[in-house]
């Protein structure tokens, strides 16, 4: 289902999916497209090349009309006159043999660029894929809490395919039509200015009624790609949550919003297509018009023989008028395409757009070694022992990471105007084991979420080992930590490599032992092909408990100095938190561990328990010292009340 606190209908692209504005700015995107294509430069020459060939090749093709209808014609007045005359037809063979050599030579050029336009199109929509996803990456988790995933998926789906038509075949047929165009009108001036002159009117209504139609069709093309996205976002998150659909049996509430949603891709869908196939018909007729009109006035010239009008001239200059017509009518076409194409990669470029996490730390994480004399030296090689790297005016220092959290007066909202934790002050000393009690929405996993710098905090400071959080590089800052979250999330992939996840380099030892640290390691022997059985995607071959015991393993094989425990055992069974819990002591021992649970049997031996509400702590101590105050965390563990 949708993302907490947020309903399908109010993610972006929802039901107001046809609201959003036109392209900001189409000529820009395009450019950002074309320097996608920049390694390509050689290949775009050849390119070009093979355009100019086959453009040429058609405009030559066509002259050579003029020399063969005069010919014929001089053939024809001849017979006319002597009825003795033979006619030398070797001299039209000759004419159509270059004709068609012409067109060879045409053929072969379109051949090579639409060859080559494959290979420039794939490897740069390659390029912008990859491109697109290293941005991702470096989104805050900010970015995630207010996107679904299904618009996120249909800007490398539904966007980035737009893009391969343009690419492939709306750029050539962009240069194509350019010098077709340009050609033809070179050669028409040279046949006739007048009837050229002719041909600049009817090319000013036609460009007239294309800017008309493509500003209408590319505001209903970008609402047809907010409307797709907004229907991919939803079939996802129905998707993920049809066991929840069927349990409250809203079958018939899910479809109504779907047929909401797709409402909105039939209507967005209709308008652009309606003003896309509008544009043909009426380019089509207005050529009729042009070609009708440059027949009736070139006949008069001809007849009358004014400005060098013969009937070769005549046939070519009709003929050019045809080719003339068709290079604007595909044009007008490829706008449509290109509007769609825009609007997808504008969308595209939105997300690699978008503000990168913000790392302005400079202490970072490395493995060190004991020297003799007690002092610490950075080692090459993984030690199992950590240290900050401090920079210093004289050059580093190495503190050597002992798990010391401190929170001192924190507040903190997601929203500005929306305070979550007021003036949070506790600690952590290495070894501790500190938990987190309170209802839903009191404040716990966002603590959590500001310890690994998911979000910075408006005001208060946060250290580790006595460095301030904001000095630490965000990747080293959650090497030291490891989290198990109530909600897993497994990779497709086999046993082995999701509990590697937590640490790349492990060895198949080291991941077996994790594993039977945390009790897993029973059930993984007994599946079908035991750690190489392959989970698909987010373990649904697996039980709840079994994809949790996975987690803990993960965590147990990354080896932190810091542990946070998000409800990790909240879905197994009495008996099995016994047996990880034993497990788990080992895991923290000399470790500084959170952990975040409604079951409070988990955290009666933490050294201290804070209980919190309304984002403010409101009891602290241990389990005995708690049980005496006969305060909150007293009637919630004598169940007075209960955890929601």
């Amino acid at each position: 289902m949708a993302k907490k606190g947020k309903g399908p209908m109010s993610a972006p692209g929802g039901r107001d999916a046809n609201k959003f504005r036109r392209p900001k700015n189409t000529k820009a995107t395009l450019l950002r497209v074309f320097s996608y294509m920049n390694e390509y430069r050689a290949r775009m020459f050849l390119v070009v090349l093979g355009i100019v060939l086959s453009a040429g090749s058609n405009v030559f093709g066509t002259y050579m009309l003029k020399p063969v209808m005069n010919t014929l014609k001089e053939m024809v007045d001849l017979a006319a006159a002597d009825a003795s005359y033979t006619p030398h037809i070797e001299n039209i063979v000759g004419y159509l043999v270059i004709m068609g050599l012409g067109y060879l030579v045409g053929v072969f050029g379109q051949y090579m660029y639409s060859r080559i336009m494959i290979d420039v199109s794939t490897g740069t929509l390659y390029k912008l894929r990859v491109d697109a996803f290293k941005c991702m990456q470096r989104l805050p988790i900010k970015y995630f809490d207010t996107h679904s995933n299904g618009e996120i998926m249909s800007r490398y789906t539904n966007d980035i395919d737009s893009m391969r038509e343009l690419i492939s075949q709306g750029i050539p047929q962009l240069i194509n039509s350019t010098i077709r165009l340009t050609s033809i009108f070179v050669m028409m001036i040279i046949i006739s200015p007048l009837l050229t002159l002719l041909t600049l009117v009817m090319l000013g209504i036609m460009l007239g009624v294309v800017k008309l139609l493509t500003s209408k069709s590319r505001l209903f093309f970008r609402r047809r790609q907010q409307a797709l996205g907004a229907v991919n976002g939803y079939i996802e998150e129905m998707v993920e949550g049809q066991k929840v659909v069927k349990i409250f049996c809203h079958e018939d509430a899910v479809k109504g919003d779907f047929d909401e949603l797709n409402e909105d891709v039939r209507k967005a869908s209709l308008a652009a297509n309606t003003w896309a196939i509008v544009m043909m018909p009426i380019m089509g007729n207005l050529s009729h018009l042009h070609y009708a009109a440059t027949g009736v006035v070139g006949s008069i010239l001809a007849i009358n023989a004014i400005g060098n009008m013969d009937i070769g001239s005549l046939t070519t200059f009709l003929q050019y008028t045809r080719n003339f017509s068709m290079p604007i009518t595909q044009l007008s076409q490829q706008f449509n395409s290109a509007m769609s194409a825009l609007a997808g990669a504008e969308r595209v470029f939105e997300l690699m757009d978008g503000e990168p996490e913000p790392d302005e730390g400079d202490v970072t994480l490395v493995d060190v070694v004991w020297n003799e004399d007690g002092s610490l030296k950075e080692s090459e090689s993984r030690t199992g022992i950590w240290a900050w790297k401090v920079p210093t005016q004289d050059g580093f220092e190495l503190v050597k990471v002992r798990g010391d959290v401190r929170l001192e007066h924190v507040t903190f909202g997601y929203e500005e105007e929306k305070t979550v934790l007021h003036d949070i002050s506790l600690y952590a000393k290495p070894g501790q084991k500190i938990a987190f009690v309170g209802s839903t929405g009191a404040g716990k996993t966002t603590i959590t979420n500001l310890l690994n710098r998911f979000y910075d905090i408006q005001s208060g400071e946060i250290t580790f080992d006595g460095i301030s959080i904001k000095r630490i590089k965000k990747a080293d800052l959650r090497r030291s930590l490891s989290m198990v979250l109530q909600d897993t999330h497994l990779f497709t992939g086999t046993v082995m490599e999701n509990i590697r996840y937590g640490k790349l380099d492990a060895t198949d030892e080291e991941v077996i032992a994790a594993a039977k640290l945390a009790n897993a390691h029973y059930f993984i022997t007994h599946l079908p092909q035991g750690y190489n059985t392959i989970l698909p995607a987010d373990g649904a071959n697996l039980s709840q408990g079994q994809r949790q015991l996975i987690a803990i393993a993960r965590a147990a094989v990354a080896d932190p100095p810091i542990l946070i425990l998000d409800e990790a055992t909240s879905s197994i069974d009495t008996r099995t938190e016994l047996h990880i819990e034993r497990g788990m002591d080992s895991l923290m021992q000399g470790r500084t561990v959170f952990v975040i649970a409604h079951r409070l049997s988990t955290v009666r031996n933490s050294n201290a328990i804070m209980v919190l509400e309304h984002g403010r702590i409101i009891e602290r101590g241990d389990h005995d010292e708690l049980i005496r105050q006969q305060g909150k965390y007293y009637q919630l563990y004598m169940g007075i009340f209960e955890l929601s």
